[in-house]
C-alpha cells in the first residue's frame, strides 16, 4: 500500500468516524461476506465481543456475515434485526472505483424490552462469561428509528469527493482504534480508554486563525471542556463498583460540586410516574412529583434526546400560582424514560443545561445495568426466600398456626413487630388472629378499634398501603412504642373473597418500607390467604359435616373442595395473567393390589401415598383425593416446566418409598391453564388424558398433555 492510499484511508476513517459519532451509532464498512472489516467507527462492544467469540461468531454470521451479498443483490438498503436484537441497515454503494461496498450502520437497540434481555443475558445468561467492562464498554441505544434511517441516507448519499477517499483494499492489521483495555487483575475496573470512548469528545478542539484574544478564548474553552471530560471519566471508573442507589447519589454529589448547584433531584419512573428518590438541598425536604405519560410518544419528542424541560412548580395554597422554576432532565433507556435529574436553580444556564443533558446521556447505559444487576440479584434473591417460605408454611400445624405463620412472615419481611387480623361474619369486625414484637400483648387483648384506623380501609379498600410516617398521622397509640415510622398493610384476599390483613412494622434495619418489600409481600399473599383458608376450613369442618371438605381416609382435601378452589385460580389465572398447573396421579396396578392384600391393606397404601404428597409439595399447592385411588393436585403460579419437576419429584418419592406389601408407583398427568384449556371441565380432562398416556407409556411415569407439549421450555 503506498503513502497517497494510506493517506486517504486515515481521511475517510476521519469521515466515517464524524457521521458514526454526530449519530451516536455504529458504522461498519465490509468489501466482502463474513465478518472482516474495512473500516469501522463508535462499534457496539457487544459486536466486538460476540464477534470473535467462537461461541457466538457463527451467530453473527448469520446476520452481519451474510448482509454483503444480499444488500449488493437487493442493490438498496436493508434494514435487519440481529439475534442479539440489534437494530441494523446495510446500505450498499460503490467507491469512485466502482469497488464495492456495503455500510452495516446502527447496531443498536431501539426498544427497552430488548436492551433489558441483551443485559440479562450479559449478567447472568449465556454472555456472563465476559466481562461486563468489556461488554457494556460501549452499549448503543437510541429511543428513534429515524436517526439510523438518516444515517443511512447520508452514506446512501455521499459525495463523488468522499468516494475518492475510500479505501481501495482492505486494511491489513490495522489498530483498532476503539479498543478497550482492561486491567488483568481486576475486571471491574474500566479503563481510561474505555471512558474515553463512551464520553464525548470536547468541540472546537482546533484553534482558530483569528485574534490572539479568539485564540485565547478557544484555547480556555477546550481546556474548560476538557477538564471536564477527566471528571466525568473519573466518576463512571466508580460507578460500575456501587450499588444502583449508590451509584445515583453518587451522580448526584458529583453535579452538585462540579456545577455549584446546591438543590439538585434523582427521580424515578414507577408505574408511569417520576417520584423523587433522592435529593439534596431545598429539593430535599420538598414534595416532586411529574405526572406525566412516560410512554406517550408526543411526549417523548417533544423531551427528544437532546432536551430538557423546564417545569413550574405549583404553590399548594393557590393552585393558579407558580412558587418557582425547576428543569428535568430525563434519562433514557431505549426509548423509555427510565429516570432523570431535576435542578432547582440555574435553570436557566444554558451552558449547564448543555452539559447536564450531555451527561445524562451518557450515564443511561451504566445506571442500566447497574439497575438491572440488581434487579437479577433481588430476583434470584426472593426465588429462595420463597421456597424457605413455602418449606416453612409446610412445618406450620394446627396448634400454633396463627403465631408461627406471623412468625415466618416477619422474618423474611424483616419486620420486629407485625399481626394478622381476620374478618369475622358474625361480629363483622376485623379481629387479631395473631401478633408480635413490642406491645404484642396490647394488641391481641385490646377490645375495640383495633385496625380501625388503617386495616378496616385496606381490607374494604384491597389496595395495599404503605404508610411512612405512623407518628406525624397519629395511626396508632403513643404508648405502643413503635420504633420507626414506616409500616405496611397488606389486603387478604382469594379471588373476590376478603380474609383479612397482614401488618408489618420497626423493620430490622431501621429504614422504611419500600416497593420492593411490596413486591414480596405481593409474591407470598397467595400463600398465605390459602393457609388462612385452608386452616379455616379445617376449623368449620364440623359445623359443615353434610359438606366436608377433607377426605377421612388421607386427610386429603377432598374432590368437592378441589373443584371450588379451581374455579376461582382459574378466575384469578385469567384475570391476572398468572400461570396455574393441574396434575392427575393414579396409583398403578391398585386393583391387583386390593386383590391380593385385601381392602384394609389398599387403605394403608392409600394413606401412605397421600402423605408423600404432603411431604413433596409447596405451601400453596393444593392436594386432594380425587376419588378411589386417584388424586390431584392443584398448583397456582406455576408453569408447566416448574410442574413437571414437581410431578417427577412425587414419582420418585412414592417409587421409593417402603410400602408394607410389595412396591407401589404413580402416573401422572398435567395440564396448563390456556386460552383453549380455561375451565373446570377442561383442565381436568386435559390432564386426565395426559394421564392416561402415562399409563400407555408403560406407568410408573409423568406425562404432559399432547397439546401443551409445545409450549414447554420456549425462550423467554
Amino acid at each position: 500500500m503506498n503513502l497517497n492510499s494510506k493517506k486517504t484511508e486515515t481521511v475517510w476513517q476521519s469521515k466515517q468516524d464524524e457521521l458514526a459519532a454526530k449519530a451516536g451509532l455504529a458504522i461498519v464498512l465490509t468489501d466482502r461476506p463474513g465478518l472482516s472489516e474495512v473500516a469501522k467507527s463508535n462499534n457496539n462492544s457487544m459486536c466486538e465481543i460476540l464477534t470473535k467469540s467462537d461461541e457466538f461468531a457463527s451467530q453473527c454470521e448469520k446476520f452481519c456475515g451474510k448482509v454483503f451479498e444480499k444488500a449488493v443483490a437487493a442493490e438498496k438498503s436493508l434494514k435487519y434485526q440481529c439475534y442479539a436484537g440489534l437494530q441494523c441497515i446495510a446500505v450498499p454503494f460503490k467507491g469512485a472505483d466502482e469497488k464495492q461496498f456495503v455500510a452495516i450502520t446502527g447496531r443498536t437497540f431501539t426498544k427497552s424490552n430488548e436492551y433489558r434481555t441483551a443485559t440479562e443475558r450479559a449478567i447472568s445468561g449465556d454472555w456472563s462469561k465476559f466481562p461486563s467492562t468489556k461488554i457494556f464498554a460501549n452499549v448503543l441505544m437510541t429511543s428513534s428509528f429515524e436517526t439510523l434511517e438518516n444515517l443511512a441516507e447520508k452514506i446512501s448519499n455521499l459525495s463523488e469527493d468522499d468516494k475518492q477517499l475510500l479505501p481501495k483494499t482492505v486494511l491489513a492489521d490495522k489498530p483498532q482504534t476503539d479498543k478497550l483495555i482492561v486491567n488483568a487483575g481486576n475486571e471491574n475496573q474500566v479503563t481510561e480508554e474505555a471512558a474515553i470512548k463512551k464520553i464525548p469528545e470536547p468541540e472546537n478542539l482546533a484553534i482558530g486563525s483569528g485574534s490572539r484574544e479568539e485564540s485565547a478564548k478557544i484555547a480556555k474553552k477546550n481546556q474548560e471542556e476538557a477538564n471536564e471530560i477527566a471528571e466525568w471519566r473519573s466518576l463512571f471508573n466508580s460507578l460500575l463498583k456501587l450499588n444502583y442507589n449508590d451509584a445515583c447519589l453518587s451522580i448526584l454529589e458529583f453535579l452538585k460540586t462540579r456545577y455549584h448547584i446546591s438543590s439538585i433531584a434523582w427521580l424515578e419512573n414507577i408505574d408511569n410516574k417520576l417520584h423523587k428518590k433522592l435529593a439534596i438541598g431545598k429539593l430535599e425536604t420538598q414534595e416532586i412529583q411529574i405526572s406525566m405519560a412516560m410512554d406517550d410518544e408526543s411526549l417523548l419528542k417533544l423531551i427528544g434526546r437532546e432536551s430538557s424541560i423546564e417545569l413550574k412548580e405549583r404553590n399548594k395554597e393557590n393552585n393558579n400560582a407558580d412558587s418557582g422554576t425547576i428543569r428535568f432532565f430525563p434519562i433514557f433507556v431505549g426509548g423509555e424514560i427510565r429516570s432523570g435529574l431535576v435542578i432547582g436553580e440555574k435553570a436557566d444556564d444554558k451552558m449547564i443545561e448543555q452539559s447536564i443533558t450531555k451527561f445524562c446521556q451518557t450515564v443511561a447505559s451504566e445506571l442500566e445495568i447497574l439497575r438491572l444487576r440488581e434487579e437479577l440479584s433481588r430476583r434470584s434473591w426472593l426465588d429462595v426466600a420463597l421456597q424457605k417460605f413455602n418449606e416453612s408454611l409446610k412445618m406450620i400445624d394446627a396448634e400454633d398456626f396463627w403465631s408461627r405463620l406471623m412468625q415466618t412472615t416477619a422474618e423474611l419481611l424483616q419486620a420486629e413487630r407485625g399481626s394478622i387480623l381476620v374478618f369475622e361474619e358474625k361480629t363483622k369486625k376485623l379481629v387479631v388472629k395473631a401478633a408480635i414484637g413490642n406491645e404484642a400483648d396490647s394488641i391481641k387483648q385490646a377490645k375495640t378499634d383495633v385496625g380501625e384506623r388503617v386495616a378496616r380501609k385496606v381490607w374494604e379498600g384491597g389496595e395495599p398501603l404503605v404508610v411512612p410516617s405512623i407518628m406525624d398521622l397519629s395511626l396508632a397509640p403513643s404508648d405502643w412504642k413503635y420504633k420507626t415510622e414506616s409500616f405496611i398493610s397488606y389486603p387478604i384476599s382469594i379471588s373476590q373473597r376478603k380474609i383479612g390483613v397482614l401488618n408489618v412494622a420497626d423493620k430490622v434495619d431501621g429504614t422504611p418500607y419500600q416497593e420492593f418489600d411490596l413486591q414480596l409481600l405481593q409474591s407470598i399473599i397467595p400463600q398465605i390467604a390459602m393457609a388462612i383458608d385452608h386452616a379455616t376450613l379445617k376449623n368449620k369442618a364440623g359445623e359443615f359435616q353434610q359438606l366436608s371438605v377433607t377426605d377421612p381416609l388421607t386427610g386429603l382435601l377432598n374432590r368437592r373442595y378441589l373443584e371450588e378452589r379451581l374455579d376461582e385460580e382459574i378466575k384469578r389465572s385469567n384475570r391476572h395473567g398468572f400461570p396455574m398447573s393441574f396434575m392427575m396421579i393414579d396409583v398403578d396396578d391398585f386393583k391387583s393390589y386390593n386383590d391380593q392384600f385385601l381392602h384394609p391393606e389398599g387403605d394403608k397404601a392409600l394413606q401412605i401415598v397421600g402423605q408423600c404428597l404432603r411431604e413433596t409439595l409447596r405451601g400453596a399447592d393444593i392436594a386432594s383425593r380425587y376419588g378411589g385411588e386417584e388424586f390431584s393436585i392443584l398448583l397456582p403460579q406455576t408453569t408447566l416446566d416448574e410442574a413437571e419437576i414437581i410431578a417427577e419429584r412425587i414419582r420418585n418419592n412414592i417409587a421409593t418409598t417402603t410400602f408394607p406389601n410389595r412396591q407401589v408407583t404413580v402416573s401422572i398427568g398435567i395440564a396448563c391453564i390456556s386460552l383453549a384449556i380455561n375451565s373446570v371441565e377442561n383442565l381436568i380432562a386435559s390432564a386426565d388424558r395426559a394421564l392416561f398416556e402415562a399409563k400407555h407409556q408403560g406407568k410408573n411415569n409423568v406425562q404432559i398433555f399432547e397439546d401443551q407439549k409445545h409450549e414447554m421450555r420456549l425462550p423467554s
